[in-house]
C-alpha cells in the first residue's frame, strides 16, 4: 500500500511537471546572459513558438520599496517561430516597432508620479520577462525568465567616504591604476544617489559620489550651502593614490549643474565639466565662498501652472539671469579653465535648460573661448539618467511640494540617454585620459 502511494505521487508529480514544461513551450535567449550591468543592452530572443503565432511580450520590476513598474509589447513570430526584439516590431503595448530595449526603457509605474531609483547599489533590480499567447496580457503562459540588472560591477569596490566634512561613496574600478578622478552630484532631492557613479565607474574611473545636504550631519537644506564644502570634496578626490592628475571630471544634474560650474570657477583642479539640463546661474539658493555671497536666482510662483491632473509645469518660474539684479547670479564660467559639455533637454519642463546652456555658451564665445561642446536633444525630459532608466513624465518635487511635469517623449528620452551616456564616457576620457594598468570591471 505505502508502495503504492508512492507511486501514485511521483506518477502525479510527473504528470505536473510534464503540464508544467508541455505549456512552457517557449524559451527566452538573452546574451550575455540573465546577469547584466543595468546600463548595458542586451540581445533578447524567444524560440519555441508556433510560425506567426502572436505574443504578448511583459516585463516586470519592483523596486527597493515594492513599487511595480510594468511594460508589454505585442509581437508576431517569425516563419520559423521566433520573435527577436532586434528585428521584430512591436505591433502595440508600450511602444511600436523594433525596439531591443523596448521593455526595459518604457516601464512605467503602476501608481502615478514615481520615479525609478537605485536606493542600494550593492544588491540588483529584478526583471521578470514573460511572453504570452494571443493578444492580451492574460494569455496562456509560453515563456519566462528573470533577470538580474547589476549595478556594482566585479572588481568595483565600493568606499564610504567620511573625511573632514566630506559625506558620500567612492568607487574604486579593478586595476592597478592610477584612473581618472570623478566628482559625482545629484540635483535637489539631497541625500546620496550612487548609482550614476557606481555605473561610471566601471568604465574605469574613480568616481565620487558626493552628498551635499540630507545626509548625515549635512545640512538639512540648501539655504547654508558653502563652496568650501565642493572644493573640499574636490581636492579628496584628486589627492587619492588612485587617481591621476593633475585635474579631475565634475559631473553636475539639474541643480548641482550650476554647482559644477562654481567649482570649475572659483577652484582649482577641475579639468572637465558635464552639465546636465543645469542653470548658467545660482540657481534659487544662494552659495558662499571665502566670505562672498553668491544670490540665488529665485522664481515667480505666480507662473506656477497647475494642469487638469493635479500636475504642476514650473518650466518658466525662474527669473531670466539676464535682467536687472538677476545678473548678479550669474556664474563667470569665462575664468574657468576646463572644458565643457553641456547636455541639454529641448522639451525640458523643471526649467528653461536650452536658454541657460545657449547663455552659457554665447558667453564663452564673447569672451574668445572654444571650449565648450552642447548637445540638445529633441523631445527628451529633464531628468537624463543612465541607459534605460525608464522615462518618468512626472514625480513629486522636493522644493514644490507637489508632482511636477518633468517634459519629454519616452523612445527619444531613452535615446538621449543613450546617446549621453557614450558621451560622457568619451568627453571625460579624451580631457581627463584613460589611466593606466586600468581594466573595464565585468560581472
Amino acid at each position: 500500500m505505502i508502495l503504492l502511494q508512492r507511486t501514485q505521487h511521483w506518477s502525479l508529480m510527473a504528470i505536473r511537471c510534464a503540464r508544467w514544461s508541455s505549456s512552457l513551450s517557449a524559451r527566452f535567449l538573452v546574451r550575455p546572459g540573465p546577469r547584466s550591468l543595468f546600463s548595458d543592452p542586451l540581445a533578447i530572443e524567444v524560440e519555441g513558438l508556433v510560425p506567426e503565432q502572436e505574443v504578448v511580450m511583459q516585463a516586470r520590476l519592483r523596486d527597493e520599496k515594492g513599487e511595480l513598474f510594468e511594460s508589454n509589447a505585442r509581437y508576431r513570430a517569425d516563419s520559423s517561430g521566433r520573435v527577436d526584439l532586434s528585428r521584430s516590431p512591436s505591433l502595440g503595448g508600450s511602444y511600436t516597432g523594433a525596439e531591443p530595449m523596448g521593455l526595459f526603457w518604457s516601464l512605467r509605474p503602476q501608481n502615478p508620479y514615481k520615479m525609478l531609483v537605485k536606493r542600494d547599489v550593492r544588491s540588483p533590480f529584478l526583471v521578470e520577462l514573460e511572453a504570452r499567447d494571443g493578444e492580451e496580457q492574460n494569455g496562456r503562459l509560453l515563456a519566462s525568465e528573470t533577470l538580474e540588472r547589476v549595478f556594482l560591477a566585479e572588481g568595483v569596490r565600493r568606499l564610504p567616504v567620511n573625511e573632514g566634512r566630506v559625506r558620500g561613496t567612492l568607487f574604486l574600478p579593478p586595476g592597478e591604476g592610477p584612473f581618472p578622478g570623478v566628482l559625482d552630484m545629484y540635483g535637489t532631492g539631497g541625500g546620496l544617489p550612487e548609482y550614476r557613479a557606481c555605473l561610471l565607474s566601471a568604465h574605469g574611473f574613480v568616481v565620487l559620489a558626493l552628498a551635499y545636504y540630507g545626509y548625515q550631519d549635512l545640512p538639512k537644506d540648501m539655504r547654508k550651502l558653502q563652496l568650501e564644502y565642493f572644493e573640499e570634496a574636490s581636492t579628496f578626490l584628486r589627492t587619492h593614490p588612485k587617481v591621476a592628475g593633475p585635474g579631475i571630471g565634475v559631473i553636475g544634474a539639474s541643480k548641482s549643474g550650476d554647482l559644477a560650474l562654481l567649482l570649475a570657477t572659483f577652484t582649482p583642479g577641475i579639468s572637465a565639466v558635464v552639465s546636465i539640463n543645469g542653470c548658467n546661474a545660482v540657481a534659487v539658493f544662494p552659495i558662499t565662498y571665502k566670505g562672498t555671497v553668491f544670490p540665488g536666482l529665485i522664481g515667480d510662483s505666480s507662473k506656477v501652472t497647475v494642469m487638469k491632473s493635479g500636475v504642476a509645469d514650473i518650466r518658466d518660474t525662474l527669473n531670466n539671469p539676464l535682467e536687472g539684479e538677476n545678473q548678479k547670479s550669474l556664474i563667470p564660467i569665462e575664468q574657468a579653465d576646463c572644458r565643457f559639455l553641456f547636455l541639454v533637454s529641448e522639451d525640458d519642463r523643471n526649467w528653461n535648460s536650452p536658454f541657460f546652456a545657449e547663455e552659457a555658451v554665447k558667453r564663452l564665445k564673447a569672451h574668445g573661448k572654444d571650449n565648450f561642446e552642447k548637445v540638445v536633444y529633441p523631445m527628451a525630459g529633464h531628468y537624463l539618467e543612465p541607459p534605460y532608466f525608464p522615462h518618468c513624465t512626472a514625480s513629486l518635487h522636493m522644493l514644490v511640494g507637489m508632482p511636477v511635469a518633468w517634459g519629454g517623449e519616452a523612445k527619444s528620452h531613452a535615446m538621449a540617454q543613450i546617446d549621453m551616456w557614450e558621451r560622457i564616457d568619451a568627453f571625460l576620457k579624451e580631457h581627463l585620459g584613460t589611466g593606466k594598468h586600468c581594466s573595464s570591471a565585468k560581472l
